[in-house]
């Protein structure tokens, strides 16, 4: 048997405090030049409720890249604003809270 989530208390099989907290979202894709001319895409507003390692893993997997989460950042090698808002709909984020500049 499995346990209860504390958050919205559905079992943890039908539990949808992720999915809320996706459509919460307010994302800001942005690019920024690091030392030796490398390009990142910079994806801000990803909270901690939403699972950002899985995320991360699925953006990495479906751009071909390097990337990584840190100071509630996540930061992915090369520039890819051109795919990054069909992904991010596709795990669930609504489009019109994706910023992409």
């Amino acid at each position: 048997m499995s346990g209860i989530c504390p958050k919205c208390g559905l079992p943890e099989e039908l539990c949808i405090c992720e999915t809320m907290a996706k459509e919460e979202e307010k994302i800001k894709v942005s690019l920024i030049k690091k030392r030796y001319g490398k390009t990142v895409t910079i994806l801000e507003g990803i909270s901690k409720d939403v699972d950002v390692k899985n995320v991360l893993k699925q953006l990495k997997t479906k751009l071909a890249c390097g990337g990584t989460y840190k100071n509630k950042t996540v930061e992915l090698q090369g520039d890819h604003k051109a795919r990054i808002k069909e992904l991010l709909v596709k795990l669930g984020f609504p489009s019109e809270k994706i910023d992409v500049s």
